[in-house]
């Protein structure tokens, strides 16, 4: 089995609701974003996926969130823009931008600071 990650990112501001404390007030994080994909067998040039298409396709979900206020973007106007709840709406996002590859998405880790961040994956 071949596990492959890629590392994005973007930047946002969002606040969460219900929360008793400062982070239900507006506030921003630079967020990071790691993508894991993986895969059984190898392309005809033993690649299992191009990094730059992995990248672009992240990009294409992420760049949603960039420079935006994450509780005005849906789905986040119903659930909290946590951490963990934007992991699986990127991996859910993914999953079907993947489905062209023969690579099959296995984890998405979002990073809010340089040592807090979820990882949301299917088992």
């Amino acid at each position: 089995m071949y596990e492959l990650m890629i590392e994005t990112g973007f930047a946002s501001a969002h606040q969460l609701r219900g929360y008793k404390g400062k982070c239900e007030n507006l506030h921003g994080h630079n967020w990071k974003v790691q993508v894991y994909v993986t895969t059984e067998r190898l392309n005809e040039i033993d690649l299992a996926i191009d990094f730059h298409d992995l990248k672009r396709l992240t990009n294409e979900v992420i760049s949603q969130l960039d420079h935006a206020c994450l509780n005005d973007i849906f789905p986040f106007t119903e659930r909290n823009p946590s951490s963990e709840n934007i992991a699986r709406w990127a991996f859910d996002s993914l999953r079907k931008r993947l489905a062209d590859f023969q690579v099959k998405i296995s984890a998405v880790t979002v990073w809010e600071s340089e040592t807090a961040s979820a990882t949301y994956y299917e088992e």
